[in-house]
């Protein structure tokens, strides 16, 4: 897409993308451990906001991201990040639980004004080989108390997991006063309307829009408590996925990592520029104006994460 259809879709569009996991390598170029091309973020970014992002809310994984989020969301007024430990990473707790808490509200304390959310945290069962239930649940309730500590909302993980993540939350909701947001859902209506009930939004992007099970999951949230993002360099959507046939918005790019241009897309990264592809499928499948839904979906992200 050039940048005059990107600028006739910013006239349009005020969009927030809550999880953009922007100190992945691929942003520097570097895919599998080998250099493809030169970093080239600064482009990525420049594409988002002349199609109408507005802010962008990296997320952190680990304690060890903290240090390269913040190098990067200090340079621009437009980026946020969240802190915390992604379910997969909680056996770094494991050598000094009580150190590195302390290491996640240093990190806070340092940067207060740049972080919006706790998290990523939460749990993965269908990834415990890299950390097992028993880990992943003790930490996640940890991390509980940074949003007490903090009085900041949460961004959330949950894959497979949802009776004990449910039961978690529903235990510490004292320690959560402005909940937050369950990102990357892709769990049936029955847990959607669960974790709503609890105060939660519900975080949409590619990966919610693969089937035609989850199209009819995501038909049914109410706009009200959804918000949008991309998991970029994760989460694209793809030609195979049932929601590809809703998408009008076509990005040029090249296969060949190796043939890098600036001006185009590389095949299989993510961006945040590809956020109008999600709101094009959910405008599709709720039979909804794209402006409308758009508009909601920015005032459900501004009042969770960036209140007056």
């Amino acid at each position: 897409m050039n940048k005059i259809a990107l600028q006739s879709v910013r006239k349009m569009l005020k969009i927030i993308d809550i999880g953009a996991n922007l100190t992945d390598p691929m942003f520097q170029g570097v895919y599998n451990g080998s250099a493809k091309h030169q970093a080239d973020l600064g482009n990525v970014l420049e594409r988002g906001w002349v199609a109408g992002l507005e802010k962008v809310i990296v997320t952190c994984g680990t304690v060890f991201d903290c240090e390269q989020a913040f190098k990067i969301v200090n340079e621009n007024d437009k980026l946020y990040t969240t802190v915390g430990c992604h379910p997969t990473r909680c056996g770094e707790f494991e050598a000094d639980p009580d150190g590195y808490f302390t290491s996640l509200c240093n990190q806070i304390d340092q940067n207060r004004d740049k972080v919006v959310a706790i998290g990523e945290c939460g749990l993965d069962y269908d990834r415990l080989h890299f950390c097992e239930k028993d880990t992943q649940k003790k930490y996640f309730e940890q991390q509980l108390k940074l949003a007490e500590k903090y009085q900041l909302p949460l961004f959330l993980h949950c894959r497979n997991a949802h009776d004990d993540f449910i039961e978690i939350l529903t235990r510490n909701l004292n320690k959560i006063p402005k909940r937050g947001v369950v990102h990357t859902f892709d769990g049936s209506l029955e847990d959607a309307q669960a974790l709503i009930e609890l105060g939660f939004y519900i975080g949409i992007n590619g990966c919610s829009l693969k089937t035609e099970d989850n199209l009819k999951v995501a038909a049914e949230i109410p706009d009200n408590r959804i918000m949008v993002e991309t998991d970029s360099p994760w989460c694209e959507i793809r030609p195979s996925h049932a929601g590809s046939k809703f998408i009008k918005t076509k990005f040029p790019s090249v296969k060949k990592k190796e043939k890098w241009d600036k001006d185009m897309l590389i095949a299989g990264r993510c961006e945040p520029v590809m956020i109008t592809q999600v709101l094009e499928v959910l405008a599709g499948i709720k039979s909804k104006p794209l402006e409308q839904l758009a508009e909601q979906y920015y005032q459900n992200t501004v009042e969770v994460f960036f209140p007056k």
